[in-house]
């Protein structure tokens, strides 16, 4: 049986943790998380003070009745459960060089990731963005398989995605312009950076489908690593037709292994299935790791965990800094920007 790191040592020494928005992201992943990892949340602000309160009562933490309020918490870990543009508001209210963790996406588009990044650097905020795929138990323990070299070099990642996704859940998103790359496939693309580094460009098209109000729900991509690379996403978040022929996986190939992912939780959201990662290397059969975990709600834990040891000097790098963030949304960014430009013509017959 192949035993791989799955999730984050905790902190010795925790802080509390203050939470900034009480939307269901909280009450499904973040306090669940918490409360099973053993963090303390000493309390919560939302502008919309009922649903703070509902929040209050199921767990029996504090309500801040203003954003002042909230800030004004001594030697706390600042949660960030806020939309994009919100963001920068709660920021430049921190106190100087608080530990802060910022809901993704790191604002509503590279501009806005940019007023985040300069906001962080003035104040010195110890801020990371919550890409907490990169801390799902199924996620860790696939780097830890590249990092043993078990795969060897890889040099092949596929995502393919045919989904029935429930729009209708959030209706909040029917007038954003931007939405399945900035707000769901902008997990994948930090996921690449974090297994293959820095794309040398993208090539992309996002669109929206005829029975769908949200402005995009289909996107393929392609990541340019060079020659010795390939990196390719295919979403369809409208393939409505049945359970038998619907997926969320990763295909990564090394030359000394492979490695095959199931993504469960978007399978029947937000019920979900279960998480899958299978390995191969070498000459041995394809071997199931035994996953104790989900990316829901156990990967908010883990990016809780590693910000908590970073705030208290156990370890020396934040992963998924704003800074590195930045570059997640730059990779955005350009995938919008190619989206919107013209493709390469095909010369008619002469």
């Amino acid at each position: 049986m192949i035993e791989l790191q799955q999730h984050w040592p905790k902190a010795t020494t925790p802080k509390p943790i203050v939470i900034v928005g009480a939307g269901s992201i909280v009450r499904d992943a973040h306090l669940p998380a918490y409360a099973r990892a053993g963090y303390t949340v000493r309390g919560i602000y939302d502008p919309d003070i009922a649903r703070a309160h509902v929040l209050s009562h199921n767990h029996g933490f504090a309500v801040y009745e203003t954003l002042r309020d909230a800030v004004a918490q001594d030697d706390v870990v600042f949660d960030l459960a806020t939309p994009p543009d919100a963001h920068a508001e709660v920021l430049r209210a921190l106190p100087r060089g608080a530990p802060v963790l910022i809901q993704k996406p790191m604002g509503s588009d590279l501009d806005g990731a940019t007023e985040i990044l300069r906001i962080c650097e003035q104040r010195a905020l110890r801020a990371a963005v919550n890409f907490q795929l990169r801390f799902a138990p199924m996620m860790l323990a696939l780097q830890d398989a590249i990092a043993q070299g078990m795969l060897g070099e890889v040099v092949d990642f596929d995502a393919w995605l045919a989904l029935d996704t429930p729009w209708g859940l959030w209706k909040f998103l029917e007038p954003l312009p931007r939405v399945e790359l900035s707000l769901h496939s902008i997990h994948y693309l930090d996921m690449v950076r974090a297994l293959l580094g820095e794309p040398l460009g993208i090539h992309a098209n996002t669109i929206g489908h005829p029975d769908s109000k949200i402005a995009q729900t289909r996107t393929a991509a392609i990541l340019d690593y060079g020659a010795r690379v390939r990196c390719a996403l295919s979403i369809n978040h409208n393939h409505s037709f049945g359970r038998r022929h619907q997926a969320c996986e990763f295909r990564i190939c090394g030359t000394e292994g492979a490695a095959y992912v199931q993504l469960g939780v978007n399978l029947d959201y937000p019920k979900g299935e279960a998480d899958i990662l299978e390995i191969k290397t070498g000459d041995a059969p394809w071997q199931t790791v035994n996953l104790t975990g989900a990316w829901f709600p156990e990967a908010f834990a883990s990016r809780m965990s590693q910000l908590q040891r970073f705030a208290s000097g156990e370890e020396d790098q934040l992963i998924s800094s704003v800074a590195d963030a930045w570059k997640t949304m730059a990779v955005v960014e350009a995938a919008f920007q190619s989206s919107a430009a013209p493709a390469t013509p095909i010369r008619s017959m002469p």
